[in-house]
Formats: structure tokens, C-alpha cells, sequence
């Protein structure tokens, strides 16, 4: 049996959990309608929803469709078969609570320039039109949603019948199980892990799949690409192919090696990535804005250097980790605190905590640029509707959340060693403020 501990009460976890499973769902295709139908005007579909209720919701909310689950069937097969296909270097993941080191192969960037690449050829070549996509946007995120949740009704059995690790375990609670997940390294044979297929593969490489279609269905629309929807798409594209190149990285975060393979994190990256992450380009599409060069230029210098710190901090901490503290951070020898802790099998281990360089600004400093990054991505739609900027909001609840979970988890792993950390890197997450 695994114990869960839970981060808030257990009123606010099972009310959060029982609200985000109903909820998101419906979100998604609302999120859709007003990008799409609505003029990005929240007030339009509320309007909407207050004269019709219920049933404007049912008559609003896409049928899933043949042509949906083909492309989404197509999509995902071809992105399976890049990643047991395409060569790649052995990656060995963390150690898991119980001793289990993951191991994967690590294809990401190419299997990022084979998916985009092939996208573009199939338009190029008059094979295939993106803007089909978009046109049955509707449609794919409904299939997504009921095909998501079946998905994780399979993970959730899975975990119970067929576990792949000795990382796995129910709490004794079905929805805890169901939202939080069984399992944390599950895989179908020995080769196919599942949360690097839903949460990179397929979640982020959608990402910028979409932000490709979005350009190209504006094209077809108006002639041209507005000088907005520009700026929006290369920041995007360019966050994504810093994600591909630190894939390995990304596989020791929370997302892989803590956080559980059920709703939250799957039927999310399935899901609520896909339209919420990429939701500036979708509203962009029918609402474009001309911005000029000047302005154009400058807030894509700033997303640019935004995420150019978000990867330095995480290329800071990956070196660090790497060389076991034998390396330079800005110039001079890391400051650090070695700290050790025992696993549930027993066993006594030690880890680096770094205290310098972005690390000694703030414990999750990373997640200032991340933010800052998804704000200049956004800020080309400007301020005409709020809908845009949901993405942004969203994201910082998320990362402010994520960064109390890490601590609270570190706190418990490493004790006084924590303490003593906290004493010397006192910000959580913004210096000087948080």
C-alpha cells in the first residue's frame, strides 16, 4: 500500500480533486468556443451560457468525430513509433524512493525535428492542409477528453493488475488513485514509458505542432501572418526546442520522477496542454494584431532572454549535478550543502544542494523566467480581451504550487539539511519578495 501525504487538508485536496475532474473537461471546449466562435470574448460565451444554461453548453460542446480520432490516431502512432524507433543515447533517471532507477533513450530533439519537419513538408508539398486541424479543433479536443479519460481508467487498472516497477501502490482511495495515479514509471513492455510519451511526445511536441497550424490557418485566412502571431509562434517554438534539447533534464522533475501517472498529470499533458498552452496562438488566429517592428522586435528580445535564463538555470543545476559539485557557476566554485537522507528500503544516501549561481537567488528561481517567457508570448495579443492571458494566470498558480509541493517533499527527505537550506537560499520562488 502506498501512503499518500497530502500537501493541503483533505478538504481542500478532495474538493480540489472532485472540482478539477469536473471542471476541466467542459473548460477545454470553452476555451475552444471562445477563441474560435466567440471573438475571444469571454463575455460572448457567458452571455451564452446565462440565456441557455445547460443546454448552451450541450449544444456548444463538439461531437467527437471520425476525422478527429484519425488525426489524433495518426499523430499519436506516428510520435510512438519515433520514440521506440529513432536512435538514442542511454539516459539513467533519479533513484526512486523504493531504489528503482528508470532507464530511457534519449530521442526527444530528434524525434522534434522529424515531427515539425514532416508537418511542414505534408503542407509544403500540398500532402496534407494544417489548417484541417484547426478547422476540427472543436472535435479533436472532444475526442481528446473522452478518449483521455478512458486512457487513464487504463492506467488506473493497470496499476492495480500489472504494475512495471516497485514504484507503485494504491492509497486505498479510488479517486486519489484515479486523479494522482498507481503508478510512477509505467510502461508497456520494457521500452515504451508511458509518461514520456504522454507528458513530451505527445503533450509538448502538440504544442508546437498546433503553433505551426495556428500560423499557417492565419495565412490562409488573411494572406499573411500578422507580425503578432510572429512573434507568439517563434517564442513558443523556441521554448519548445529548448524543452526537446533538455529532455533528459526534464525527466528529473517532479512531473517524472514524483508525480504519479494518473489524470493530473496525463489526461493534463493529453488534454489541458494542447488547447490551454497554446491558447495566445489559437485566439491570435482570428484576432490579429499588427504591432510594427519596434514593438515586434522588443518582445522578442525579452521572451528570448527569458527563456535563455530558464534554461541556464536548469543547464546550472544539471552541470552541477553532473560533475558532483566539481564545476564553475558564474565564474567561481559552487557553494553547496551535501545532504543525506534514507530511502523506504533503508539505505542511506547523500545529495548536492546547490546554493550559488540561480540557484542561490531563490530555491525555484527557474520559475520566474518560465512565467516572465509565457507573458511576452501572450503580450502580442495586447489588451483588447482577457482570454489570452488565461494561460499566463494559470501557469503561475501552477508553478507557485508546485514549487510549495517540491519544498514540502524536500523538507521531509532531507530534514535539518533542508532547514539549514532554507536558511541560506531564504526566497521561495521570487527574490527579495516570495
Amino acid at each position: 500500500m502506498a501512503e499518500t501525504k497530502l500537501v493541503h487538508s483533505p478538504l481542500i485536496t478532495y474538493g480540489s480533486m472532485l472540482t478539477l475532474l469536473s471542471f476541466t473537461p467542459p473548460f477545454v471546449i470553452l476555451m475552444w468556443y471562445t477563441n474560435v466562435h466567440a471573438d475571444g470574448s469571454i463575455l460572448k460565451t457567458f452571455n451564452h451560457l446565462r440565456e441557455n444554461g445547460l443546454q448552451g453548453l450541450i449544444n456548444i460542446w463538439p461531437k467527437p468525430t471520425a476525422i478527429a480520432g484519425k488525426l489524433i490516431i495518426c499523430y499519436a502512432l506516428f510520435e510512438a513509433a519515433l520514440q521506440l524507433l529513432l536512435p538514442g543515447k542511454r539516459v539513467e533517471g533519479p533513484i526512486s524512493p523504493t531504489g528503482h532507477r528508470p532507464v530511457y533513450k534519449a530521442n526527444g530533439m530528434a524525434a522534434y525535428a522529424v515531427t515539425l519537419i514532416t508537418y511542414i513538408s505534408l503542407w509544403w508539398f500540398g500532402i496534407f492542409n494544417p489548417a484541417i486541424v484547426y478547422d476540427h479543433l472543436g472535435e479533436i479536443f472532444s475526442t481528446l477528453i473522452f478518449g483521455s479519460l478512458v486512457f487513464c481508467v487504463f492506467l488506473y487498472i493497470k496499476g492495480h493488475v500489472a504494475p512495471s516497477s516497485t514504484d507503485s501502490g494504491s492509497s486505498g482511495n479510488i479517486i486519489v488513485d484515479f486523479y494522482w495515479g498507481m503508478e510512477l514509471y509505467p510502461r508497456i513492455g520494457k521500452h515504451f514509458d508511458i509518461k514520456v510519451f504522454t507528458n513530451c511526445r505527445f503533450g509538448m511536441m502538440s504544442w508546437a505542432v498546433l503553433a505551426v497550424t495556428y500560423c499557417i490557418k492565419q495565412h490562409e485566412e488573411y494572406g499573411s501572418v500578422s507580425d503578432s502571431m510572429l512573434v507568439n509562434t517563434i517564442l513558443m517554438l523556441v521554448y519548445v526546442t529548448k524543452f526537446f534539447w533538455w529532455e533528459a533534464g526534464y525527466w528529473n522533475t517532479m512531473d517524472i520522477a514524483h508525480d504519479r501517472a494518473g489524470f493530473y498529470i496525463c489526461w493534463g499533458c493529453l488534454v489541458w496542454l494542447p488547447c490551454i498552452y497554446t491558447s495566445p496562438g489559437m485566439y491570435l488566429v482570428k484576432q490579429p494584431v499588427n504591432l510594427g517592428l519596434q514593438l515586434s522586435l522588443y518582445i522578442l528580445v525579452a521572451g528570448l532572454l527569458c527563456i535563455y535564463i530558464n534554461y541556464d538555470c536548469d543547464r546550472q543545476r544539471q552541470e552541477f549535478r553532473r560533475t558532483n559539485g566539481k564545476c564553475t557557476v558564474w565564474g567561481k566554485a559552487p557553494s553547496k550543502i551535501v545532504a543525506s537522507y534514507t530511502t523506504t528500503s533503508g539505505e542511506k544516501k547523500t545529495s548536492l544542494l546547490l546554493t550559488s549561481g540561480w540557484w542561490g537567488l531563490a530555491r525555484h528561481f527557474h520559475y520566474v523566467p518560465e512565467i516572465l517567457a509565457s507573458f511576452f508570448w501572450t503580450v502580442p495579443a495586447l489588451f483588447n480581451h482577457f482570454i489570452p492571458y488565461f494561460y499566463v494566470i494559470y501557469l503561475t498558480i501552477l508553478l507557485l504550487d508546485r514549487a510549495k509541493r517540491d519544498d514540502d517533499r524536500c523538507k521531509a527527505k532531507y530534514g535539518k539539511y533542508w532547514k539549514l537550506y532554507c536558511e541560506k537560499v531564504p526566497y521561495r520562488v521570487v527574490p527579495g519578495i516570495y
